[in-house]
């Protein structure tokens, strides 16, 4: 990996609102750590970190740092790790790790695959990434931005292990050989609809319809006995009997 120039400042506003305030002016606050000496706060301006990570396929940056009023006029180091905001994605902080040009390092590095699978273009499966990061071993300068994988001969139900990776020249991939990174996985089966006749559930209770004596419909639960009808004719004994009295008082009058 290529270094790149960039420039910061000894840092005096540490906390709180004081390093709240100085994202204000157009600055962010970083730290760079190593072994060749204490931690320093430093600052770096927002404008030139952002465009920094805009031109790289990863943060994982290699830069030569030249602090103002430094005693060393660079200081190589990786870009550790970088805090953005939440919502936004704007940069908060980062973290620069002080090497040397002639030791190792270890680093872990985004995974991302090439070309379209054999077994998603012929066979409708699923391409799997297993693991999104591997961690390698190398020189400052041999480190990549990224491990690429070629998946276009990977068939249905194969995968590819950590040992199968061709790793750049220079650079070390450290971790089990026998963990998979991707994997082309058979197409899931689709759900099939319900068929209509299954619309009513076993357990539904089915309700039957009687007419009521207004003669409108009504509706009676399973198992209940239905009322019974009235009859709408009166006894004819019953409308003599009733019509007796009245034809007494008709005759007294006469």
């Amino acid at each position: 990996m290529k270094s790149v120039p960039l420039k910061a400042f000894p840092r005096t506003l540490t906390r709180g609102r004081k390093t709240k305030h100085l994202r204000s002016t157009g600055r962010v606050p970083a730290t760079i750590y190593g072994r060749q000496g204490a931690p320093q706060n430093l600052e770096i301006i927002t404008r030139e970190i952002t465009d920094l990570i805009h031109g790289h396929a990863s943060e994982n940056m290699l830069v030569d740092l030249s602090v103002e009023n430094d005693a060393r006029a660079k200081r190589l180091a990786l870009v550790q790790e970088i805090q953005h905001h939440p919502i936004d994605g704007k940069v908060l902080h980062v973290d620069f790790h002080e090497v040397a040009e002639n030791e190792k390092v270890t680093v872990s590095v985004p995974v991302e695959t090439t070309g379209e699978a054999a077994g998603v273009k012929n066979s409708g499966g699923v391409l799997e990434h297993v693991l999104f990061k591997l961690k390698v071993r190398c020189l400052p300068k041999d480190l990549p931005e990224q491990i690429l994988i070629d998946v276009t001969a990977l068939e249905i139900n194969k995968t590819i292990h950590i040992g199968e990776i061709t790793p750049p020249a220079g650079v070390e991939i450290i971790g089990d050989k026998k963990l998979p990174v991707v994997s082309v996985t058979p197409p899931r089966a689709e759900e099939e609809p319900a068929a209509a006749g299954d619309a009513k559930g076993a357990g539904d209770v089915e309700m039957t319809k009687e007419k009521k004596e207004d003669g409108t419909e009504g509706e009676a639960k399973a198992g209940e006995k239905a009322p019974a009808k009235a009859d709408a004719k009166a006894p004819a004994g019953d409308k003599k009997a009733e019509a007796k009295p009245e034809a007494a008082k008709a005759e007294k009058k006469k």
